[in-house]
Parts: structure tokens; C-alpha cells; sequence
């Protein structure tokens, strides 16, 4: 059996459905904070649970004897939530991380933690550290669609960000394969892309000019500050304006366990073309 948090996300939304057509529907739980928008592939049960209040997650556990557990950074005890994957019999938990616990562990505490939980929690473990995830351009999904352009800070920085749909993939291959126990693995695109770069990319997908303005710093950290903590806010602009070589560089942990490239953002832009038209 599967458990899997975040099942909305980006990232936990495409890991079902992959689970699904794998022939694994049948054996997995969905569970997040709010119902589903659209259908579950068929089998998929659904649970509402809140991984900032652990005993929620009870019932969707029941029945994950020898299964797997995939787990966000979310809410504030991770080993609360660990106790009752253990408790219930889950052998193998999948933590979805952070690069940043890696490449700026001050300001990534919050995820630094909850791998400190993971690898104390005596299950099998595998942790995933996404680079940024191409989905976060939806931000600039209504700018896009309502005034043609994408506001941004750092528009000739690249980072490799990563499709979601790639993180998903590799995150179905670790929970259901082997050899993947005890190890932690950095995921990222295949290439530098910037800000500016992306705006286009988004712009060919659909046949439409889009303006790209860059913002100042400062205009940047007030917008983040309305929707994320302060520490997450100052490591996300320093990863974005002054990334490290460690931030810039490509991995090569997609293809060793996909046997295949990432993908890189132009397919993303393209599969998600109608969000922005």
C-alpha cells in the first residue's frame, strides 16, 4: 500500500497518477488537506488529513502494513507523524526535501529536521532533494493571462529548475523499487533556464507575447513575504539572485534512476500551456 501526502501538489497530484497507471491505484490512499478538485484515477481512496495535526492521518495509515509512505516537509512533528507510519507498519518512507538543507542548512532548517526525523525513525528511508520546481511559473499564471507578462527579480539568473512530473516519477521508482534505501538524492532539470528564458518559453507554448518585467529585490521579498515565512523568503531570493556552484549545477540523479533525461522547461511550459492562456 502507498500513503500519499501532498496528493493535490504539483508533485503528489502527478505521483498519483503514475502510482495509478502503474496498476498501483488499487493500493493507494491520496490524502490531503482539502478535497480533490478533479476525480482520483480509479481505486485511488481519498483521506482529508492535516500533517500539521498528526492524529489525522490515523485512518489513511490503517492498513500500511509493509507498504510506503510518501511525506512532505509539513506542520511542525515529523516524528509524530513517523511514530504513526511505524505504528501502522509502514517499512519504507520517501521524504520529499529540499536542495537548500544541502546548500544553505541555516535557512533550511525546517526541512533539515524533518530529514534528522527520517533517517531516526528506523524505517527504510530515501530522501529527495528538489531544486525548484518549474510549476512555481504558475505565479505567474494570471499576470500572464490578464496583462501578458511575468514579473520577476534576478532575470538573467539560471538555475536548473525541475518538472514536477519528473520529481513524481523518480518518487514512484524509489517507492516501489530497491536499492534505494539510506540514500538522499538531488533532482534537478537538465539545464540553466532564467526568469527571462521561462517567460519565453511560456510565451512559445502559447503563441503569445508575454512581456517580461524584472522586479527589484525588494519588490520581490515584499510579494513572497504575503504567501511564506520570513527565513524561507530570504533563502529563496539569495538561491535566486546568488546562487552557489552546488545550486547551479545539473544533477545527474533523474536519469541514473529513470534511465532517461529530465525533461527540460519547455515541456512543462507546454503540457501546462492552458493555465496561462
Amino acid at each position: 500500500m502507498f500513503v500519499i501526502t501532498g496528493a493535490t501538489g504539483n508533485v503528489g497530484s502527478e505521483l498519483v497518477r503514475i502510482l495509478a497507471a502503474e496498476g498501483a491505484g488499487e493500493r493507494a490512499t491520496a490524502v490531503s488537506r482539502r478535497a480533490p478538485e478533479a476525480a482520483l484515477p480509479e481505486g485511488v481512496r481519498h483521506h482529508r488529513a492535516d500533517l500539521a495535526e498528526p492524529q489525522s492521518l490515523r485512518p489513511a495509515l490503517a492498513g500500511a502494513t509493509g507498504g510506503a509512505l510518501f511525506l512532505l516537509v509539513a506542520g511542525e512533528d515529523p516524528r509524530a507523524v513517523l511514530d504513526l507510519a511505524a505504528e501502522a507498519g509502514v517499512r519504507r518512507v520517501v521524504l520529499l526535501s529540499s536542495q537548500g538543507v544541502g546548500t544553505r542548512p541555516e535557512q533550511y532548517a525546517h526541512p533539515a529536521a524533518f530529514e534528522e526525523a527520517v533517517r531516526r525513525s528506523g524505517l527504510e528511508w530515501t530522501v529527495l532533494r528538489s531544486g525548484g520546481l518549474d510549476s512555481n511559473a504558475f505565479a505567474w499564471a494570471e499576470s500572464i493571462r490578464t496583462h501578458r507578462t511575468a514579473a520577476a527579480p534576478f532575470g538573467d539568473v539560471g538555475l536548473p529548475t525541475v518538472d514536477p512530473a519528473d520529481v513524481a516519477e523518480v518518487a514512484a521508482a524509489v517507492l516501489r523499487g530497491s536499492g534505494h534505501a539510506g540514500r538522499t538524492y538531488e533532482l534537478t532539470g537538465p539545464a540553466l533556464v532564467t526568469p527571462r528564458e521561462r517567460a519565453a518559453a511560456i510565451a512559445g507554448a502559447i503563441g503569445e507575447p508575454v512581456r517580461f518585467v524584472e522586479q527589484s529585490p525588494e519588490e520581490a521579498r515584499a510579494q513572497m513575504l504575503t504567501f511564506m515565512p520570513e527565513p524561507a523568503v530570504e533563502g529563496t531570493l539569495s538561491i535566486l539572485g546568488t546562487p552557489i556552484a552546488a545550486e547551479r549545477a545539473v544533477s545527474p540523479a533523474v536519469e541514473q534512476i529513470l534511465g532517461r533525461p529530465p525533461h527540460p522547461f519547455t515541456t512543462w511550459a507546454t503540457r501546462m500551456a492552458p493555465a496561462f492562456r
